[in-house]
């Protein structure tokens, strides 16, 4: 009997009242940074980027602690060239998306990780909530990820199953296809 696939949409569902509070408190909060969405900076999504091997760590004890995700809490050997790589931390889960705390207080991936995660060569950085770094360390940290070709997609939700998966999972990335904009708003699917 073959494996069960099941597919898992890791898309932020958009209401009315989120983009209100969404444009109230960030003021990147308009098209293309509104809910799922990958910080493209200058840079142009490369179609083959669609589809690529998945992995998912779930690092909710780090964030839960009030501390940094760093490279003790994944196990990096895991890791291959070219993957999109995933961190759950539950904070989309706690905290309302477009909430003022959602777009501050959210957890952070260690700059020491996403130098790893550069040196692995990995093509796209997943996270569950507003950005890999907060505050003015965001933006420059996006652009030296992107000029590395690696793209950030901020926002993601529903990545249980894909943590407790015991292989890669086959991950679909659709952005939309703007022109001129820091942001791409991207339906994201995993298949397990």
């Amino acid at each position: 009997m073959e494996d069960e696939i099941s597919l898992h949409d890791l898309t932020l569902r958009i209401t009315p009242k989120m983009v209100r509070d969404a444009q109230g408190n960030e003021k990147k909060a308009l098209v293309g940074h509104l809910g799922t969405h990958f910080d493209v900076m200058d840079k142009e999504f490369p179609l083959d980027y669609c589809v690529r091997p998945g992995i998912t760590f779930d690092v909710s004890a780090a964030a839960q602690a009030d501390r940094e995700v760093g490279v003790d809490d994944v196990d990096l050997s895991r890791v291959e060239s070219g993957m999109f790589v995933a961190f759950r931390t539950g904070f989309i889960e706690e905290e309302d998306y477009g909430s003022r705390r959602y777009f501050t207080e959210h957890p952070q991936l260690s700059v020491e990780l996403l130098e790893r995660l550069m040196d692995l060569r990995v093509s796209m950085v997943g996270v569950d909530f507003a950005g890999v770094r907060r505050g003015r360390e965001h933006t420059p940290m996006d652009q030296r990820l992107a000029d590395q070709g690696i793209f950030v997609i901020e926002n993601l939700c529903n990545l249980q199953e894909l943590a407790r998966a015991k292989g890669p999972a086959t991950v679909y990335t659709f952005p939309m296809s703007y022109e001129g904009v820091t942001g791409l708003p991207c339906r994201v699917v995993a298949k397990i």
